[in-house]
């Protein structure tokens, strides 16, 4: 591992001592936007960034979705840990605001895609947000131990005049999990819409 990925890129899950990585993370951290008022002062607009995870079978159902309304999904698998309705209001305090916890020992047999996307709750461009960066990462929420994928999405090209992105897929091939950096934003504006995009184009 101890790659940062880049757009497209594809690796496998298994390390450079034999063992497969198990528990992965994706982390998303972003700030509140900041506007001059009429005094000359700075006001604070909250933004609502969504990280979600959806689990597809073989056949590209969606048999499971983890967001800020389903905190677990049924296998127990994975887990979310809440909804950030504001982002960081005092600058960037270096933390996830958000976290989605994957534990690949305990995922039901039938999923085979495992997708992260990304929705502007309130549709704040991602070009007007001051930071927002995504890392997937193994370790917990409270231990990084690799980073192997970041994005930076209010700086990076092409996600300014979007609201909605698709983060990565992990997926299994001949009973081994691997890993899809995909980056892209879409110009969906609600998660549903995002589901069917990833069905549609990265399957």
């Amino acid at each position: 591992m101890g790659i940062n990925l880049q757009k497209g890129q594809r690796i496998n899950l298994q390390k450079g001592n034999g063992t497969v990585l198990q528990n992965v993370c994706v982390g998303v951290n972003w700030g509140a936007i900041e506007k001059k008022n009429w005094l000359g002062g700075i006001d604070k607009e909250a933004v609502d960034l969504d990280a979600s995870c959806i689990l597809f079978d073989e056949a590209k159902n969606n048999v499971d979705v983890v967001y800020f309304g389903s905190l677990r999904s049924k296998d127990g698998a994975i887990s979310h840990s809440g909804d950030d309705l504001t982002g960081d209001m005092d600058g960037d305090d270096g933390l996830d605001n958000e976290i989605i916890t994957v534990d690949f020992s305990k995922l039901n047999s039938q999923v085979t895609h495992v997708a992260f996307v990304l929705n502007s709750y309130r549709g704040h461009d991602f070009g007007t947000i001051p930071f927002a960066s995504i890392r997937i990462y193994e370790g917990t929420p409270s231990r990084v131990n690799e980073v192997f994928a970041t994005y930076n999405i209010a700086k990076g090209e092409g996600f300014s005049g979007h609201v909605s992105m698709v983060l990565g897929v992990f997926y299994k091939r001949n009973g081994e999990w691997k890993f899809n950096a995909i980056g892209e934003p879409t110009k969906d504006r609600k998660l549903e819409e995002t589901i069917k995009t990833v069905q549609q184009k990265f399957l």
